[in-house]
């Protein structure tokens, strides 16, 4: 079993030192879902919720969330997003959104792909749950991580 990263030898939490590190091209995908009502799906496909274009928010929070993850995630690196994009499946009353960030530095992006996934999803929810108080939000994962040495 690998050794957890953000602790010293006794046990205090750090911030991982990346500055012997070479830089490398960096993606992270990550996706999740929301599920809803029939009416509450409607109105997001239709752009007619009374809040306005639910997808169109939840994609700049979604690009806002990725840029600001070191400061909701303590011992994540301050790192210089060069892409950050949020794209939306709409399909059986599910929202499904893929949040990609990409960079060339010295650490990893999936903490703000995540980031991004999540803040998307929690705005639609708020945007809806004045139509639909029993949405679901699951299936938050990781699906793809490239760059750094061993794929890391």
């Amino acid at each position: 079993m690998s050794q957890l990263t953000h602790f010293d030898q006794a046990g205090n939490a750090i911030m991982v030192d990346i500055s012997a590190k070479e830089k490398s091209h960096r993606v992270a995908v990550a996706s999740g879902k929301i599920k809803m009502s029939p009416e509450a799906f409607a109105a997001v496909v239709s752009g007619s919720s009374k809040k306005g274009d639910v997808l169109g928010i939840a994609r700049i929070a979604g690009i806002m969330g990725a840029k600001k993850t070191p400061e909701l995630i303590p011992l994540c690196h301050l790192i210089e997003i060069e892409k950050a994009a949020v794209e939306f499946e709409c399909q059986n009353n599910t929202v499904t959104v893929t949040c990609t960030v990409k960079t060339t530095g010295k650490t990893g992006v999936e903490m703000e792909a995540l980031i991004g996934v999540s803040t998307a999803l929690l705005t639609i929810y708020d945007m809806c749950k004045a139509v639909d108080k029993h949405m679901e939000i699951c299936e938050i994962h990781v699906v793809e991580k490239l760059g750094g040495k061993s794929n890391g």
